[in-house]
């Protein structure tokens, strides 16, 4: 790496650990999400069953408007969280941070799904129909709707600077995380695992990207619903039989996962030791990095569902974080701590879940090496539809087309490309969009609560009528 670059990635590293750390981003997200939880009483908890229900099972509201069912829109979500991070980050969190970084990534999850609730409602609350008659929302959209209806003028000139920094940064990001980082964690794990070229990779996974990306969010849309819940199937799947071997090693994993939360951890194996708050450190920010609640993604796929409300498809969409960090990353933790190569030291971060997999699993790494190419590869979907909406919302439906040709290529450089620099690039882009989005579910947190505890308090039921809902929406904005 040349002097200019390693300059760079330095400073890029330097920006995203004060933006990562226990000072800004950290705080703020995980107090957003307390916030939201006690104003909406608890609403993760209370209506966790329903929500469910209506995701996984009935899986669409008949009569709503949109362009893909309420199922579709969740699992274009989970395409974009669960990826890397459930794998790799998982091991980094408790390789720096101990056991009981496991219980701090649990906690961010439980008040992370009121934020992503919330995102979510807004949405569908203030989704717009584009040129090509499609729903389109999100932050980029409701940060100026939403504080422009609620605050006035001056509110509407303020969300629309936010709108715009949240959109540009989305679209920043698309290429970051949600691109060429993907690419590349593929292409390494189908290269060491099976021999495959990066070359290859990256021109099977240019043609795929390209193939569903011409179809759109409907297309996207269909390839999630069939392709995500299998992937995680499968994982989960090899996950159990790791704990079943290792079945002796359960309790005493949970009782290292609570305890050390509020011990901290010893150097042990070679791993940097940590303290409490580095735990909570590792543990909140790896548990933000793989669910993304609070950071406004999610809010675009959710204002595509054909739903009758907003409260219904922000009950769908706060099961995501359920379903990526509390069941997908509660597998990946406890397979490292019944293992024990966490403390043993046995590789890097990257290959510890390998390690773990490979000594109850013949071909174990292999199957881990698959999950990661599955879970890189939905990921690379669900954000290029992020960065397709964020591109319109800042210069209109004739960037679309560019966007998505663009975005295609990029993923074949991603897999043949060292991105030191782009990790970093990645992770800052990603803390700066949390911040104008978190800025609007605060504001709008009055909003949120009054119009959701109407609803609920008035609940039609999940089998109601489009006209039922209609009413009980309009009254509760009077």
């Amino acid at each position: 790496m040349c002097a200019p670059v390693e300059n760079l990635n330095s400073t890029l590293a330097d920006i995203g650990s004060v933006i990562w750390g226990p000072f800004v981003l950290i705080p703020l997200l995980l107090g957003t999400g307390l916030f939201l939880t006690i104003r909406l009483r608890m609403l993760q908890f209370r209506k966790l069953g329903p929500a469910l229900r209506l995701g996984l099972f009935q899986r669409q509201d008949d009569g709503g408007v949109g362009d893909i069912s309420q199922y579709q829109a969740l699992t274009t979500a989970l395409a974009a969280t669960v990826g890397v991070g459930n794998i790799v980050g998982v091991a980094t969190a408790i390789a720096l941070g101990g056991p009981g970084a496991l219980f701090w990534m649990w906690v961010t999850a439980l008040v992370g799904m009121a934020s992503k609730y919330s995102e979510a409602f807004l949405g569908v609350r203030y989704r717009v129909t584009d040129a090509r008659g499609e729903q389109s929302g999100g932050p980029q959209y409701y940060l100026h709707r939403g504080l422009a209806e609620v605050y006035g003028r001056t509110g509407g000139r303020i969300g629309l600077v936010l709108s715009i920094v949240f959109a540009v940064f989305a679209v920043l990001a698309s290429f970051g995380i949600g691109n060429m980082t993907q690419g590349n964690a593929v292409a390494t794990q189908l290269e060491n695992s099976f021999g495959i070229t990066p070359v290859a990779t990256g021109i099977v996974m240019f043609v795929l990207t390209g193939a569903v990306l011409l179809g759109g969010i409907k297309s996207i849309g269909r390839v999630t619903a069939g392709f995500v819940p299998l992937m995680i199937l499968l994982y989960i799947l090899g996950g159990l039989v790791v704990l079943v071997v290792n079945a002796e090693a359960i309790p005493s994993a949970f009782v290292q996962v609570f305890s050390e939360a509020f011990t901290g951890t010893s150097a042990v194996g070679g791993f940097a030791g940590s303290a409490i708050l580095y735990a909570i450190q590792m543990g909140v920010a790896r548990g933000i990095f793989s669910n993304e609640s609070g950071m406004g993604s999610a809010a675009i796929a959710a204002a595509a569902a054909k739903t009758t409300h907003p409260t219904r498809q922000g009950l769908v969409s706060m099961t995501q974080t359920f379903i990526d960090t509390i069941i997908v990353v509660t597998f990946t933790g406890l397979v490292l701590v019944t293992s024990g190569v966490w403390q043993e030291g046995r590789g890097s971060a990257g290959t510890m879940t390998a390690t773990a997999f490979a000594q109850a699993i013949p071909e174990g790494d292999k199957l881990v090496a698959v999950s990661i190419a599955f879970f890189a590869f939905s990921t690379i979907l669900g954000w290029s539809y992020y960065g397709e909406r964020c591109t319109e919302r800042l210069v209109g439906a004739r960037g679309v087309i560019p966007y998505r040709m663009v975005f295609t290529c990029v993923v074949f450089v991603g897999a043949v490309t060292e991105l030191e620099v782009v990790w970093n690039f990645a992770d800052v882009m990603n803390g700066l969009m949390a911040i104008p989005n978190l800025i609007g579910l605060l504001v709008l947190s009055g909003l949120i609560v009054r119009e959701t505890r109407h609803y609920l308090d008035n609940d039609p039921g999940l089998n109601a009528s489009a006209a039922q809902v209609k009413e009980f929406m309009g009254a509760g904005q009077r």
